[in-house]
């Protein structure tokens, strides 16, 4: 979501013509008698069609409307007194009918706010960036981490949570990759979705998004990602079909670009065909903030609810929806249906009859539940001689850079959760949006000192090369903190900001026992690579990041992360080596051909292309050793089941993640050689093993057909790989599979 000043706001006039208050409604119209809606024993749609029925003109109007939750400069807003302080947005509720409030946060990663305070209520706990935990490829994980978030948004008067970013990895330069789940519509699907039902575990709703193809964000508003329906529907559309399916999200939030020139908030094929009629949802989309340009164009597309109409040229869906309808424009019936897929996911989701309350919360339980997330996300990209997990014998430990000395750097913009305690640092980054640069209190440092009582701990803050050199030099072990900030609204560049890659070279010229712990939130450029001896990926760890990458460096947990999206070697092996657009020019109407790639996204465009990664799509080391063995498919039905058995080679307990790849034997016919069929983290103590058996979906073996829209999957022989990672494949086998036809609308049921 965006929360820095749009051009052309509506002007202080205009707030004459928000919708009458719910106190207006009340007086005109008659208490209603019998809430048979609130009979809990019929179903979300019976509840849904008992209400509307009894609405007026004004509280169908008054559920498509939203307001902004805090304060706004320019122009001058005051957020409606009913709206929870410091938040996304409000929707007022209409008392005589018992329809509570909508109290909206901005989420992903916990509850949001729009700036630091003093103030507790703004603090809260922060899990790790949503590309961090589809790293941990942990499915559970995600699920206890978005339950942990939805209960603080439940226990903070929130039962809205703009949560599940889903948007695929098309270019890892993309400054929101942090809040997504990676490159792969399998992965993101499963982990995004996972995550999604542990928030709404809590009886709020909470969205997906952004639809669709939301994959730069340099000039945001206006580009316009240009692709075929089949391509998007075999890429970005299938990862949230895959997270819908799973999570079944109360709302839909639809993106700020355009797609193929027409705004995503206007576009009947994302809202209408493809979500609400092919996939059969039932819920409402919501528009991002500042994301709706029209009244009756985006009301007859399928946009159900704008959104804090502060953001947007003039408030769309306040006076001038009332006048739609009055002229035609916009039917009486798509208004009903507006408010009756509002009230559908208000009923389904436990928002009528399980009212949020605001209350205490177990900040001390919930910092266990992040910590696990941080754990099991981080990363182990390269580990010569096993120079990590630290050595008892190491006595002399210098520590470098990245205010690791107080804390772990976490995410820019919409998302940011405030940190309890406070900012470790302070004055960083921009004033406004989409700053400051938040680091979160959980110091590395004293993680690993307390760790490691025995040794003696230097610190050096990194600023100067030539004097990190000098304190490395004749250490034991050499630990340097990395970092590349990330926030909404801009895009950023692999190579590593304030002189950073200087910074390791000197410091692995002088010492070659040297790691690298990253925190960032994508891939980077590393030209010093050969020199250092380990490489860890921390991404943005959140709030008990220090202790879970101390933990990890000491061994006290094995590294079992693995990438949910491909490290480049360079920026010329990606589809479009220089992003499209000048962020300096916010008007400039931009295209970004993604035809180019198509659905070969990540792993699967460096497949086709023959690209040698620096670090590949599932890559990720152990303090142990992992072996595969007994690879079996066999087609039951309509069903591909693969199964082997994973064995734990090493001398110390740890998690694996296996990965089933499967492609038709040749690779022609598809957009890469093989794609993501499956994948299963196993935990094993040294020498165990275990069976595991993966089913994959049938739309993961097929290529859509625009024209018939179905499904298609062609007779012949295909190959099952199973492998650590996209690029680590040993073991294959071949299965045949008859031709079979699935109509658009198959689910996985």
């Amino acid at each position: 979501m965006k929360r820095q000043q749009m051009r052309g706001l509506v002007m202080a006039l205009m707030l004459t013509t928000a919708l009458p208050t719910a106190a207006a409604h009340a007086q005109a119209a008659a208490p209603a008698a019998s809430k048979a809606w609130m009979n809990a024993k019929l179903s979300a749609d019976q509840r849904a069609d008992l209400i509307v029925a009894q609405m007026t003109q004004d509280e169908k109007l008054t559920l498509v409307f939203g307001y902004f939750g805090s304060n706004q400069d320019k122009p001058k807003f005051t957020p409606h007194a009913e709206a929870r302080m410091g938040s996304a947005g409000y929707i007022p509720g209409i008392p005589r009918l018992g329809v509570p409030p909508q109290w909206e946060t901005d989420a992903g990663v916990g509850v949001a706010t729009q700036r630091e305070s003093s103030d507790p209520y703004l603090e809260r706990t922060s899990l790790p960036s949503g590309i961090a935990t589809a790293a941990t490829w942990n499915p559970d994980l995600a699920f206890k981490g978005g339950a942990m978030i939805g209960s603080e948004a439940r226990s903070s008067g929130f039962n809205v949570m703009l949560a599940g970013g889903v948007n695929l990895a098309r270019d890892p330069r993309n400054g929101r990759n942090f809040e997504y789940g990676g490159e792969d519509p399998l992965l993101a699907g499963v982990m995004v979705g996972a995550q999604i039902k542990g928030i709404q575990s809590n009886n709020i709703i909470s969205t997906i998004k952004h639809w669709a193809l939301n994959g730069q964000e340099t000039n945001r508003m206006t580009v316009s990602s240009n692709i075929a329906d089949a391509a998007a529907r075999q890429s970005d559309f299938l990862a949230f079909e895959f997270a819908i399916e799973q999570s079944n999200p109360g709302s839909v939030m639809c993106a700020y670009n355009r797609i193929n020139s027409v705004y995503a908030c206007e576009s009947d094929w994302l809202m209408n065909e493809v979500l609400k009629k092919d996939w059969g949802y039932k819920g409402y989309v919501m528009s991002d903030w500042g994301a709706t340009h029209s009244t009756a164009k985006a009301a007859n597309a399928g946009l159900d609810q704008e959104s804090a109409y502060t953001f947007d040229k003039q408030p769309f869906f306040g006076a001038p929806l009332k006048a739609a309808l009055a002229d035609g424009s916009v039917s009486q019936t798509r208004l009903d249906d507006m408010a009756r897929r509002i009230t559908r996911s208000m009923f389904a989701h436990g928002l009528f009859d399980h009212p949020v309350v605001k209350g205490p919360i177990d900040f001390a339980a919930h910092a266990k539940v992040t910590q696990a997330d941080a754990e099991e996300s981080i990363v182990l990209l390269k580990n010569d001689g096993g120079l990590l997990p630290i050595a008892r014998t190491a006595r002399k430990i210098v520590v470098i850079g990245s205010h690791s000395d107080v804390g772990v750097l976490s995410g820019g913009g919409s998302s940011q959760v405030f940190p309890i305690g406070g900012m470790a640092v302070k004055g960083l980054g921009p004033k406004g949006f989409p700053g400051p640069i938040v680091f979160h209190p959980s110091s590395p440092l004293k993680a690993l000192q307390a760790r490691n009582p025995g040794a003696t701990f230097t610190y050096n803050d990194g600023t100067d090369p030539a004097a990190a050199a000098k304190a490395a030099a004749g250490a034991d072990l050499v630990i340097v903190f990395a970092h590349q900030w990330a926030a909404e609204s801009e895009d950023y560049s692999l190579t590593l900001a304030n002189n950073q890659d200087a910074l390791i070279d000197a410091v692995a010229a002088a010492n070659s026992r040297t790691a690298v712990v990253l925190q960032t939130g994508g891939p980077v450029l590393m030209p010093w690579l050969p020199k250092v001896g380990a490489v860890v990926e921390a991404w943005y760890a959140g709030t008990n990041g220090g202790e879970a990458i101390a933990r990890v460096l000491t061994g006290e947990v094995n590294p079992s992360g693995r990438l949910p999206i491909t490290f480049p070697q360079s920026a010329d092996q990606l589809p479009r080596p220089v992003i499209d657009g000048d962020n300096s020019k916010p008007d400039l109407m931009v295209d970004a051909n993604y035809d180019i790639e198509g659905a070969a996204v990540g792993y699967k465009w460096f497949d086709q292309k023959g690209h040698q990664p620096l670090f590949a799509f599932g890559h990720g080391l152990s303090y142990s050793t992992f072996g595969y063995s007994d690879l079996k498919s066999r087609v039951t039905g309509d069903t591909l089941t693969v199964s082997f058995k994973v064995t734990n080679t090493g001398k110390t307990a740890g998690k694996d993640v296996p990965q089933v790849y499967v492609g038709p034997k040749g690779g022609s016919g598809w957009e890469a050689p093989r794609r993501l069929g499956g994948f299963k983290k196993v935990d094993l103590a040294p020498g165990a093993s275990t069976q595991v058996s993966v089913t994959v979906d049938p739309r993961l073996l097929a290529t859509f057909d625009s024209k018939a829209k179905t499904w298609t999957i062609a007779a012949g022989a295909y190959e099952v790989s199973l492998g650590a990672s996209s690029r680590d494949l040993g073991a294959k086998t071949d299965v045949t599979l008859a031709a079979k036809t699935l109509p658009v609308s198959y689910d996985g049921k």
